[in-house]
């Protein structure tokens, strides 16, 4: 079985699209869908069954995406500890993370220390980040802990805080800090409830009996803090984001209120795949992270 297949058919069981995979992987569709047909004879089963408009893995597919995803990964760690030995550093990294701004300052000192070292950051959740890892779509990850799986390394690294952003206008802009039972009347922007950010507020809500719904559900911090200048409502946001944003307290438009103790906070962390080759510019970035 060629490795190549094994990628063309990893990128379809992945999209369960084949147009879309065969623009990821830039090959025409009639190309791919030709490889996958000649994949499926030397297994003697079909990998896909098509029902309506949509692609689903057989039993069989899964099965092969499991292992396939495995050796992509063994050869892929192989090549880099081999590229260690003839003295080649890897030329990129792959980070998943759950908000650009948990690493903005780290990223830019990594980058002047090790300008050579090309950094792709990508956005987004929690699980999105573990499954890039386990899919050997991501080098490593920043993301809030705990994150269960013992095939993934967690690493505490800080722990963030939520705040509310409100209008400056808004009579809490003055206050030194809020309780959640005040944001009752008050009409909040917040995540959609599969973002831990949201988990998080709605599980310190729970805990102190507060029901509260949000009048808009918006996927980024940006959009959300547009709602606020709109005077749409306030926004819970890690205050990390806020601090980049406008720093502590009141600026212009808009005001970062602390949450009265206790804070809704989590621990935010590094997380690798247990059995990831070290090579020196993973090594470099995680104890840059971790210094």
């Amino acid at each position: 079985m060629e490795h190549r297949l094994l990628e063309y058919f990893i990128a379809v069981g992945e999209e369960l699209h084949f147009t879309k995979a065969a623009d990821r992987l830039g090959i025409s569709q009639p190309t791919l869908s030709h490889q996958i047909r000649l994949l499926e004879q030397e297994l003697n089963t079909p990998l896909f069954r098509r029902i309506g408009k949509k692609n689903y893995l057989t039993q069989a597919g899964h099965i092969l995406l499991e292992h396939a995803r495995r050796v992509v990964y063994e050869l892929e760690q192989a090549r880099l500890e081999i590229g260690q030995l003839n003295g080649m550093q890897r030329g990129c990294l792959r980070i998943g993370c759950s908000g650009n701004h948990l690493l903005e300052s780290k990223l830019i000192s990594f980058h002047r220390q090790y300008p050579g070292i090309e950094l792709t950051v990508i956005e987004l959740a929690t699980e999105e980040t573990h499954a890039g890892l386990l899919g050997n779509q991501l080098d490593l990850g920043v993301v809030f802990l705990p994150l269960q799986d013992e095939q993934i390394i967690s690493r505490p690294l800080f722990d963030e805080e939520l705040v509310l952003v409100i209008s400056g206008e808004h009579p809490f802009a003055d206050r030194p800090e809020v309780e959640l039972k005040q944001l009752a009347g008050l009409p909040l922007v917040l995540f959609p409830p599969k973002f831990f950010v949201r988990q998080l507020f709605d599980a310190a809500c729970a805990d102190r009996g507060i029901s509260l719904a949000p009048v808009m559900e918006l996927s980024t911090m940006e959009s959300q803090v547009r709602m606020v200048r709109h005077h749409v409502g306030g926004t819970i946001l890690p205050g990390s984001y806020a601090k980049t944003l406008i720093g502590s307290g009141r600026d212009g438009d808009l005001a970062v209120i602390p949450l009265a103790e206790p804070a809704p906070r989590k621990n935010v962390g590094l997380v690798y795949r247990s059995n990831a080759f070290m090579d020196a510019a993973l090594q470099a970035f995680i104890r840059h992270l971790t210094e």
